[in-house]
């Protein structure tokens, strides 16, 4: 097919953002919503995009990758991020953690604290940090989904709800100076919004590889989070709205070194 000007330029948006929502890419190219659904059609035709609710993604972004891949990208950034998280939490705190790469490395940096009670939906974190160090582990039952095996649903959330935690800590795809923290998929988001009611801190884990994109779902605005834990200093625009936001932004490892 022949692809048009404004049909070139959806699928660079798309392409450096990983998905766009229709009202994204009007407001964007100053255009009716209409016009988009018109413009993409063909490129979902061709396979060039495909179609989710509300927007479209680049096809090796309909399913996540599994787990284990997830584990090895930005894997230096993603350790410095756990170990900042780490220092946070103290022998005896209580927490949630959501499914991700980035909070497994957190399971992994508290491996060597106490008494922790810890509630997850992730089976990989829950057995990280079960039977160690006095830990209680109470691991979210629901349908588990298939690449990462995480628990999710009514059930999920209800369970989450039982608990009064001290630290909500959260992962991220997408951390938007408008639109605060998003992710792909809304069980994910209905997930950490339950994790954040019952928690007296909210912490986001997202290296900066997530900073200034966009995605389908948005969890909350940034005011709602306490603190980021990054591996990078946000450019000006984002480190602007998370100022304003009240967010306090911790910069592990190198990053934080040179802005000393």
């Amino acid at each position: 097919m022949a692809v048009s000007v404004r049909q070139t330029e959806i699928l660079k948006l798309v392409r450096q953002q990983g998905s766009c929502t229709i009202g994204d890419l009007a407001e964007r190219l100053q255009v009716s919503d209409e016009t988009i659904r018109r413009n993409v059609k063909p490129l979902v035709s061709e396979g060039l995009v495909l179609k989710v609710h509300g927007g479209i993604i680049l096809p090796d972004r309909f399913h996540e990758p599994p787990i284990q891949r997830r584990m090895l990208d930005n894997q230096a950034a993603k350790e410095r991020i756990a170990a900042g998280v780490a220092r946070q939490v103290q022998d005896g705190d209580s927490l949630i953690l959501d499914t991700g790469s980035t909070t497994t490395y957190v399971a992994k940096a508290l491996v060597n604290h106490s008494n922790l009670v810890v509630i997850t939906n992730s089976p990989h974190i829950a057995s990280l940090l079960a039977t160690r160090n006095g830990n209680r582990v109470f691991m979210a039952g629901g349908e588990l989904r298939e690449h990462d095996a995480a628990a999710f649903g009514a059930g999920t959330i209800e369970f989450v709800k039982s608990f009064e935690v001290r630290f909500a800590v959260l992962s991220m795809w997408a951390v938007h100076p408008e639109k605060g923290f998003m992710v792909y998929h809304l069980c994910e988001a209905e997930f950490s919004r339950a994790a954040i009611g019952q928690a007296e801190r909210c912490i986001v884990a997202a290296d900066a590889s997530k900073f200034e994109r966009s995605s389908l779902v948005q969890v909350c605005d940034l005011a709602t989070a306490d603190m980021l834990v990054t591996d990078s200093v946000p450019g000006a625009r984002l480190a602007r709205s998370l100022a304003d936001a009240d967010v306090e932004v911790l910069v592990t490892g190198e990053a934080a070194d040179a802005a000393e």
